[in-house]
């Protein structure tokens, strides 16, 4: 299935789904506390980013990024930089950073295909996995060249620079439960 087949044929399905190599996967049924990390994350960054004024926008999931002409991937959060983008947008364009939220079912894809994938596009700079198990960010980010600099953060705050940031990294789970 090409991208342009996918987006018409995902629209009239229930979930979601993204499209790998050509072949439609659904996502499967989100846990609490990954829904909750989403949650908290999208505010976390959409707060930091208008405390430093950014001309940016955050996403929580929802629009996909297309990588390829037979990949689009169906991000936890991303931030956006540029010109702002159309309402009835369905893809995501000048990504700057990316999230996922660490699954069981997901694990190897966003530290694998995910990983790669979203780092072949040239806007984006960072890209953030979050461990609700182990509270941790593992924070990629575009080095030098074609390296990627790899950080695991349990507290402190991750910079993101472009855009021109830092998050706590705290802020991006729920809360502990007392």
């Amino acid at each position: 299935m090409t991208v342009d087949e996918f987006l018409i044929w995902a629209e009239a399905q229930e979930g979601r789904w993204e499209l790998h190599d050509g072949v439609a996967k659904r996502i499967t049924s989100e846990r609490v506390d990954h829904v909750q990390t989403k949650g908290e994350a999208f505010i976390a960054l959409r707060v930091a980013a208008r405390r430093a004024g950014c001309d940016c926008e955050v996403f929580g999931s929802g629009p996909g990024v297309q990588i390829d002409e037979g990949t689009v991937l169906a991000p936890d959060g991303a931030i956006v930089c540029g010109p702002k983008l159309p309402d009835d947008a369905i893809l995501l364009v000048n990504l700057v950073v990316v999230v996922e939220v660490l699954s069981p079912s997901t694990a190897a894809i966003d530290h694998g295909r995910k990983l790669s994938g979203y780092f072949s596009l040239p806007s984006v700079e960072h890209y953030l996995i979050l461990d609700p198990e182990r509270r941790v960010v593992i924070h990629h980010k575009r080095g030098q060249g074609d390296a990627i600099e790899t950080r695991v953060l349990s507290e402190g705050s991750a910079k993101l620079d472009p855009p021109g940031f830092a998050v706590a990294v705290e802020a991006l789970f729920p809360p502990i439960a007392n």
